[in-house]
């Protein structure tokens, strides 16, 4: 995952307003960063370092002192270590969280901890093993695990490894009795983990009944290294890492269908046939909602979000994700087709949801908080409002075609506080003291309306 971006401007094709994203950095003092993720209604985010601490990262950027969690025995590969952390819906209550590790044999472990009862910043040193996976070879671990909108944990992976997957095991529905575990490498698991010993089998998985093939609800994947839940409506997005040629993106509308989804790996490479071999018809496949192929040095995807923030409107409705090679950072559009923005300056491993729906990546050591700066809204350009310039030094100028009689200028910062504030002469207005970053500007009028746009203080 190579070249993380401090700059991203995307132009949206075909779309008349154009759109500008931004890295802006939150948190620092992270090492290999690999998952971002909040409790439910926990304002906190939670930052998983590969090489095994959960560190907390407070509403200011801060970052405890003291990590929530660290887990010992792991593999060090490129593509193992601390990789996935999960909290339970109920976590207010029960303060149970799992995580999705792999270990010194280099399997993968699915486990449950619990937090302190006396100190919510620190995590029981010892959990508790709901399942260990064997793994054939070092990469394609997969990693991320998620409870879905039905309450069951999610847990994503990966075919095994090496290359074109050589056993076959995303497709294989037979168990090895010497390996039976690896029937789940390349496949989408679902438990519910409030029930059983361990955990229970949801009663509309689609093996049910079959022993050992239970917790396996889709197959067909290479390496599934993100996946998401929308807030919105449960929607499931699965990022795909791609082999030779192609990168995909695969969503699945709530509420899931009871049968086995396959989405095609190693029988195809997104939509395009591969090792068709063997494989079952075309039309028993799930297919990719978007895909992208890897010119401009693109190689591998790093699944994000479907945004469902509300700071940034113009980003609403949109997935937002990256590839971890050329550096880029893409969406799906409306039409559900991708559209990029570039920039090579370093690595993005990850990206992360709080509690609003507002998105983060992580790079190095480094969080940062994924902003849009779009400069004008449609409110401004229909009133004939602008201000300008933006970025701007030390004085903003407001345009004002229409002759509208305006009453203030008020400047706020995007926690919602007022830093600035005048209501005479209203032409312009000194923001020399203000701090390098983004605010948003609103202009009233004497009628009582208001419209607000972006500005960028450099």
């Amino acid at each position: 995952m190579k070249k993380i971006l401090l700059s991203l401007s995307l132009l949206l094709c075909g779309i008349s307003q154009s759109q500008t994203l931004n890295l802006q950095s939150f948190a620092t003092g992270f090492s290999s960063p690999v998952e971002i993720t909040h409790a439910p209604n926990d304002s906190r985010l939670f930052v998983v370092q590969k090489g095994g601490l959960i560190r907390i990262v407070n509403t200011n950027g801060t970052v405890n002192a003291t990590p929530f969690l660290t887990v010992s025995g792991l593999s060090n590969g490129s593509e193992q270590g601390l990789l996935g952390l999960a909290f339970h819906p109920n976590y207010a209550s029960n303060g149970l969280f799992f995580v999705n590790y792999t270990n010194t044999a280099g399997d993968t472990v699915i486990a449950k901890y619990s937090v302190s009862s006396t100190n919510p910043d620190v995590a029981n040193p010892t959990g508790t093993i709901l399942m260990t996976i064997d793994q054939p070879y070092s990469n394609h671990n997969g990693g991320t695990l998620k409870f879905g909108p039905d309450g069951y944990l999610y847990i994503g992976m990966g075919d095994g490894g090496s290359a074109d997957d050589p056993q076959g095991y995303a497709q294989n529905m037979t168990i090895n009795p010497s390996f039976p575990s690896r029937i789940f490498l390349g496949k989408m698991l679902r438990i519910d983990v409030n029930s059983g010993t361990l955990y229970g089998i949801p009663p509309t998985n689609p093996y049910i009944g079959q022993a050992g093939k239970e917790e396996i609800w889709a197959r067909g994947l290479r390496n599934p290294w993100k996946f998401s839940f929308s807030k919105v409506n449960g929607d499931l997005w699965i990022a795909d890492v791609g082999q030779y040629d192609i990168e995909e993106i695969n969503k699945i509308a709530y509420p899931f269908p009871n049968t086995g989804l396959n989405f095609g790996w190693r029988c195809y490479e997104g939509n395009v046939s591969y090792l068709t071999s063997g494989c079952e018809p075309m039309n028993t496949m799930t297919f990719p909602l978007a895909q992208y192929n890897h010119d401009s040095g693109r190689c591998s995807i790093t699944g994000g979000f479907f945004y469902t923030g509300t700071t940034y409107p113009n980003l609403q409705n949109k997935y937002v994700f990256a590839d971890y090679c050329s550096g880029e950072v893409g969406y799906i559009n409306d039409a559900n087709q991708v559209v990029w923005s570039y920039d090579s300056l370093g690595f993005i491993t990850t990206f992360g949801e709080d509690v609003n729906g507002e998105l983060y990546v992580g790079s190095s050591g480094v969080l940062y908080r994924v902003i849009d700066t779009s400069l004008n809204t449609n409110e401004f350009q229909k009133n004939g409002i602008a201000v300008y310039p933006n970025p701007a030094s030390d004085e903003l100028f407001v345009k004002n075609e229409n002759n509208i009689e305006l009453y203030a200028i008020k400047i706020t910062d995007l926690t919602g506080k007022t830093v600035a504030y005048q209501n005479s002469q209203l032409s312009s207005i000194n923001i020399s003291n203000l701090s390098k970053g983004m605010y948003f500007v609103t202009i009233e009028t004497k009628t009582g309306n208001t419209v607000t746009s972006k500005i960028i203080k450099q």
